[in-house]
């Protein structure tokens, strides 16, 4: 287990552990600072329960015994301080849980931005700006990206289509020509139908952007890989903080088109903002 992850594997396993081992669960995700200065002791007199049960726990989320989790736990801190302190837990109140998916997202944000490699964004843009054809694929959360992504193009000038089917992907895929682009979105970075659409597009000498996450296949397979890490802090079925970061590289590259495409790109948004005046209400 790598040291980064453990407050997320404890936020995974809670539902797996014993009524006794929650009850540390649930303290060691409120308070991460007290715990690495706690003794085995201190923690069973806080949460309550028994020596062994604290050994129990540790070990159920992959550590040897209580120091080797307070090792774990230091080494994830000292890497990202706000990591572990934004794990939602089935007991936080309505204000906890708003504050921690909002510092969550931020926190993400932050790490992804500093990440980015600026020589990589400069490529996607240009090769975006340059193509006749720019398509968005993405399955599940990553779908809803991709629709806004074509929602963004489409509004600077450039024909582009988003598919979240894999058949209509393929078909796309084949249809496209040499310098036409496919920006594949994916938070796993391992979809398997995806990485066969974007052998059909290399296939027909188009171009694929990936965002998605470092040393993943999609990102090796890609022509241009904008890596994005992004770790999910809290225990929900569907990923936030990721999908958000992707939405937030997808703007940083339709400002960089809009950038390239000039003043004369302006003019036309503004006549699409007085078009849509008379569908709003005063």
């Amino acid at each position: 287990m790598k040291h980064a992850e453990l407050s997320q594997t404890i936020s995974d396993t809670l539902p797996e552990l014993r009524k006794s081992e929650r009850k540390v669960a649930d303290f060691v995700l409120k308070n991460l600072l007290e715990v690495i200065r706690m003794r085995i002791v201190d923690l069973a007199e806080k949460a309550e329960v028994s020596e062994p049960t604290v050994v129990r726990f540790c070990r159920a989320v992959g550590c040897h015994g209580f120091q080797d989790f307070k090792l774990a736990l230091a080494q994830q801190l000292a890497a990202s301080p706000s990591y572990g302190q934004i794990a939602v837990t089935d007991t936080d109140s309505t204000r906890e849980y708003t504050h921690k998916v909002f510092d969550s997202t931020v926190d993400t944000l932050l790490k992804v931005r500093e990440s980015l490699v600026i020589e990589r964004l400069d490529a996607a843009v240009a090769a975006i700006c340059a193509a006749k054809r720019v398509e968005f694929y993405g399955f599940g959360a990553s779908a809803a990206v991709a629709f806004d992504a074509q929602h963004k193009f489409f509004r600077l000038q450039i024909t582009s289509a988003a598919y979240s089917d894999p058949h209509l992907q393929n078909m796309s895929a084949t249809s496209l020509h040499a310098g036409d682009v496919v920006v594949a979105i994916s938070q796993s970075g391992r979809t398997k139908a995806l990485l066969d659409s974007m052998d059909l597009v290399k296939k027909a000498n188009g171009i694929v952007i990936a965002i998605a996450p470092s040393g993943s296949p999609i990102a090796r397979n890609a022509t241009i890989a904008i890596e994005v890490d992004a770790k999910e802090d809290i225990q929900i079925y569907t990923p936030l903080s990721s999908r958000i970061a992707h939405l937030a590289v997808i703007d940083v590259l339709a400002i960089g088109v809009a950038q390239k495409k000039g003043p004369q790109l302006q003019q036309h948004l503004q006549q699409l903002q007085e078009g849509l005046s008379s569908l709003r209400s005063d």
